[in-house]
C-alpha cells in the first residue's frame, strides 16, 4: 500500500488530501447560466453524495452565474476553465470554491500571473488538469503518448504556478486508456505531495465507463493512491456519484452504508430473488449506516455463505427461510417472503 499523506487544503468548507478521506465530484450537465437548471441538477447530485460539484464556464454569462448558483446550493462549487484567464478571474471573483485550469491552455506566463494572482488573493485551490489532449509538444517528443509524458506536463505547470507563489494545488493526469491512468498516477504520486483527483477521462457509456473506472481508480485507491474521485459517464452525472461509491465501498474506504450481497442465482433457484434484491438494493441506498443483508437464491448459499450478515433470507421451493447472523429466525412462504423480509429490514435499519 502506497498510503502517502498529501498535502491538507479546503474546497469550500470541506477537506481535501491529508488523510481526510476520499471525496466524491461530479460534474454538472446544464449550462451554467441556466441556474435553474443547473441548480436543480446540484441538488440532485447532493443528495445522491456528491461531496464537490465542478461546472463548465465556457462564457460570461456562466462566469457571473456562479454567484447565484453557489448561493443555492451546499457543496463546494468548482469552476472549469479553459482557454480564457478573463473567464477564471471573472469566476473566482463570482464565488468559485476551486477552479480547474490548464495552464497549458490558458495562456503565456502573464496571463497565468494574472489567474495565480487572483487565485492568492481569494485563498482558493486550483486542479491542474493533464490529459492525453493536452500534453506539450515538446514532451510528447520526449516521450510519446505515456504515463511519463502525463506526469512531465502536469508536473511542468505546477511548476509554473508554484513561480508565481500558487500552492494549493491538486493534480489529475487523466487518460482514456485504463493502464496508462494507472501508470501516470503511480509515477505522480512518488513526485508530488499534493493532493491527487483520480479519474478515468473519456470512460464511455454507463456500462463501460463503470467498468474502466472501477478498475482505473479503484486499483489506486487500493495502493493508498487518490484523495477525491470524478467517475465520468455519458449519463446522467446522479450515477456517476452512485457509481462512486460502490467503488469506494468496495475498496473498503466507506463503512457508512448498507450493503446488499446477493448471489448470482442459477437453475437451483425456485423465487424471484432477483427482483427482491433490486428493491432491497433501491430502498437501503439512502442509510448512512454499517449493516449487511443478504438475498440468496437457495439453501446452498444461504445462510452459511452471508453467514456474516446481520439479515439475510434464502429461498426454497414455496418457502423461503429469513435468517440472522447465519442463524435460521424463521421460515415464511414464497409468496409473502419479500412483506416479511422488508417487516425485518425496516426493523434492523429503522428499529421500527
Amino acid at each position: 500500500m502506497h498510503n502517502q499523506t498529501t498535502k491538507l487544503l479546503k474546497v469550500g468548507g470541506v477537506a481535501l488530501g491529508g488523510g481526510s478521506g476520499v471525496k466524491i465530484q461530479s460534474m454538472t450537465t446544464t449550462k451554467t447560466a441556466d441556474v435553474e437548471k443547473t441548480v436543480a441538477q446540484i441538488h440532485a447530485l447532493e443528495r445522491a453524495g456528491c461531496e464537490i460539484i465542478r461546472l463548465a464556464v465556457s462564457d460570461e454569462a456562466d462566469a457571473l452565474a456562479i454567484a447565484t448558483v453557489k448561493d443555492k446550493i451546499h457543496i463546494p462549487l468548482v469552476a472549469d476553465i479553459h482557454f480564457s484567464p478573463k473567464l477564471a478571474v471573472m469566476a473566482i471573483e463570482n464565488g468559485a470554491d476551486k477552479v480547474r485550469i490548464n495552464p497549458g491552455n490558458i495562456g503565456g506566463e502573464a496571463e497565468i500571473k494574472y489567474v495565480a494572482d487572483c487565485v492568492k488573493a481569494h485563498n482558493i485551490p486550483v486542479r491542474v488538469g493533464s490529459n492525453t489532449g493536452s500534453i506539450e509538444k515538446h514532451f510528447l517528443a520526449q516521450y510519446g503518448r505515456s504515463a511519463n509524458a502525463l506526469v512531465e506536463s502536469a508536473l511542468y505547470n505546477v511548476g509554473i504556478l508554484e513561480k508565481f507563489g500558487v500552492n494549493d494545488i491538486v493534480i489529475s493526469v487523466k487518460a482514456s486508456d485504463v493502464k496508462l491512468t494507472v501508470d501516470a498516477y503511480t509515477v505522480l504520486s512518488n513526485r508530488t505531495s499534493y493532493p491527487l483527483h483520480l479519474g478515468v477521462t473519456e470512460a464511455g457509456t454507463t456500462e463501460a465507463g463503470i467498468v474502466k473506472s472501477a478498475v482505473g481508480i479503484g486499483s489506486l485507491l487500493l495502493n493508498g493512491i487518490g484523495d477525491t474521485i470524478r467517475v465520468s459517464l455519458t449519463d446522467d452525472p446522479v450515477k456517476e456519484v452512485y457509481a462512486a461509491q460502490h467503488i469506494l465501498r468496495a475498496c473498503g474506504l466507506d463503512q457508512q452504508f448498507v450493503e446488499v450481497v446477493s448471489c448470482p442465482t442459477c437453475g437451483r433457484c425456485e423465487w424471484e430473488s432477483m427482483h427482491l434484491a433490486e428493491k432491497v438494493t433501491e430502498f437501503v441506498r439512502p442509510y448512512k449506516k454499517s449493516a449487511k443483508i443478504a438475498v440468496m437464491g437457495c439453501v446452498v448459499n444461504g445462510p452459511g455463505e452471508a453467514k456474516d450478515a446481520d439479515l439475510g433470507i434464502a429461498g426454497g421451493k414455496g418457502s423461503c427461510l429469513i435468517f440472522k447472523k447465519g442463524e435460521p429466525y424463521k421460515k415464511v412462504s414464497a409468496d409473502c417472503a419479500e412483506v416479511e423480509f422488508f417487516k425485518e429490514i425496516r426493523l434492523l435499519l429503522d428499529g421500527e
